[in-house]
């Protein structure tokens, strides 16, 4: 990913919160010269070999996984908030701009048993049921509705690089970033984000 030395985030404790946060990620194979994408929750966990790794799981019946080779570099894209910047604002005449951030994950991806996947599944549901009145866990379901977990191959990912751009108007001057927040705010819940982050950054 193009970032230039002033937008790079190289904090690994922040890349890796922002993936827990953002974690409706691209998984991107690529076989015999064929890219192929895919939008699935993503997520960074402790394998139960205590290894640092992201699962994932797609529908059997999509091919991609037929792509998944463990010799073979994967790609994985987390957005995040993002937003115009209108140069109407700046201190001197200049273009508009976007204020982003992005996050690529590099690494080898490997198929896992049901076990395992099981174990991933229980992970992802306890995470996002957990602000729900009554929570559903997978431990409660009945067997003949986890009998759709055959109808998935999960995986998980090892990563072996992390590329972090946080494009925050950093290059601007404190006044110009000051008009940028102020603006962000007034704007729709999405650009506030943006101005979160360049506040708290």
């Amino acid at each position: 990913m193009y970032t230039p030395e002033y937008y790079k985030n190289t904090d690994l404790a922040q890349i890796k919160q922002f993936i827990k946060a953002n974690s409706f990620g691209i998984l991107l194979t690529t076989k015999t010269n064929k890219i192929t994408g895919t939008h699935i929750p993503l997520e960074l966990e402790i394998d139960p070999n205590g290894n640092e790794v992201i699962y994932g799981h797609v529908a059997k019946a999509n091919m991609q996984w037929q792509q998944f080779d463990d010799s073979e570099e994967v790609l994985l894209i987390f957005n995040g908030p993002h937003a115009y910047v209108s140069s109407s604002i700046y201190t001197k005449e200049d273009v508009p701009t976007w204020n982003y951030i992005a996050v690529h994950v590099y690494g080898t991806i490997k198929i896992i048993d049901k076990t395992e996947l099981t174990y991933a599944l229980d992970k992802l549901v306890n995470k996002y049921e957990a602000g729900y009145k009554n929570p559903v866990s997978i431990n409660n379901l009945s067997k003949n509705t986890m009998r759709q977990i055959n109808g998935i191959v999960g995986f998980k990912i090892t990563i072996t690089n992390l590329q972090a751009t946080y494009k925050l108007s950093q290059t601007r001057c404190e006044q110009d970033q000051k008009n940028i927040i102020a603006s962000l705010n007034k704007q729709c819940p999405f650009d506030q984000k943006i101005a979160d982050e360049m506040t708290n950054t």
